[in-house]
């Protein structure tokens, strides 16, 4: 199986790819995280990138805040596909993070999850890898029908409450 390589800006992140990583083991894939900045590190960044294929990853989770470069730094520099997640931060509440990541030019696409969405990013990258995988994708079929039978429990328990 591929593994997903997850990049984030700064340990500050830390939180956010904890909800991916706990995404990840639940289904069973293998990650690497490293803590590479599109200013402060960019040749480590760039080198991560560039070997991220020859290295088995299928996917790349990019998570940053403020100017938030990274994902557009590491698909720069890779053709495997990118999910970044734009960070909160105090300032303007990730909004910036969110324009920084979504806002790619022409021929350098990001994808691009919600403001934290960490465990959707994992999710993502699991649903590109599954496109080869006939074990995960069964994985995610399941954990699909786990969410909705959750989902409809709550509705049996609202239902039994209010509609008499």
């Amino acid at each position: 199986m591929k593994k997903v390589g997850i990049v984030m800006g700064s340990d500050s992140d830390l939180p956010i790819i904890e909800k991916a990583t706990a995404m990840l083991d639940t289904l069973e894939i293998p990650y690497e995280v490293h803590v590479y900045s599109a200013h402060r590190t960019p040749v480590e960044a760039r080198d991560f990138a560039l070997s991220a294929r020859e290295n088995g990853f299928g996917a790349i989770i990019a998570a940053a805040g403020m100017a938030a470069h990274l994902a557009g730094a590491i698909a720069a520099n890779t053709t495997l596909p990118v999910i970044g997640i734009p960070c909160k931060s105090n300032t303007l509440d990730g909004v910036d993070a969110l324009y920084s990541t979504v806002q790619m030019p022409t021929g350098i696409p990001v994808a691009t999850v919600a403001i934290n969405g960490g465990a959707n990013a994992a999710l993502l990258c699991a649903q590109i890898i599954a496109v080869e995988d006939k074990d995960l994708a069964a994985k995610l079929d399941a954990k699909r029908a786990s969410d909705a039978a959750v989902v409809l429990e709550k509705d049996k328990k609202i239902s039994a409450q209010f509609n008499k």
